[in-house]
C-alpha cells in the first residue's frame, strides 16, 4: 500500500527564522487585532509576500450567515492580487489568536484555503513557503502549500 508523508520543519520558536520570515510572521500577528469574528471570536491573520517583495496582510471577516465567512488566507490572497495584479505569492505567514486561552500550536488552513493556496501555485509555476505559528510554541514551515494538500482538485480535471 502506498504511504503518504508530508515534510516541514519545525522552529522553536521565530527568532530562528530568517530576518524575512521573521517581518512576514510580525505582519500577520499585526493583522489579528483586524479580525472581524464577533461569533467564533477565533482571530486568525495572514500575511503574504509577493515575488516583488510586497507583503500584504488580512484578517478573517465572520458573517451571521456562517457560511459567507471569509478565512484570512484567501482574504490576503485577493489583497494581492488587486494590489500587484500578476505577482505571485512566494511566502505565506498565517497566526491564530483563540478565546479565553493562549494557543501553543500552529493552526494549518482549512480545507478550502488548502485548495486557495495551492491552486495559486499552479496558477503562476511557483512553490508558496508556508510559515504556521499560534501566539506561543513552534514555528512549523513548509516549502509549500501543496504539501498541505497531497490530493487535491486541479483544475487539469475539468
Amino acid at each position: 500500500m502506498p504511504e503518504l508523508s508530508i515534510r516541514y520543519e519545525t522552529f522553536p520558536d521565530p527568532q530562528v527564522l530568517s530576518a524575512a520570515d521573521q517581518a512576514l510572521l510580525t505582519a500577520a500577528t499585526a493583522a489579528l487585532p483586524h479580525s472581524y469574528s464577533p461569533y467564533s471570536n477565533f482571530k486568525v491573520a495572514a500575511a503574504a509576500r509577493l515575488e516583488d517583495g510586497t507583503v500584504v496582510a488580512a484578517a478573517n471577516t465572520e458573517n451571521a450567515a456562517y457560511p459567507m465567512c471569509i478565512c484570512a488566507e484567501p482574504n490576503t490572497m485577493a489583497a494581492a492580487a488587486a494590489l500587484r495584479p500578476g505577482k505571485p505569492v512566494v511566502a505565506m505567514a498565517i497566526t491564530v489568536r483563540a478565546p479565553g486561552r493562549i494557543l501553543s500550536a500552529p493552526a494549518s488552513p482549512c480545507g478550502s484555503c488548502r485548495q486557495i493556496l495551492s491552486e495559486h501555485e499552479s496558477r503562476f509555476g511557483h512553490k508558496m513557503r508556508l510559515i504556521l505559528r499560534a501566539e506561543t510554541g513552534p514555528v512549523y514551515v513548509f516549502d509549500s502549500a501543496s504539501d498541505l494538500l497531497p490530493f487535491g482538485f486541479s483544475g487539469e480535471l475539468l
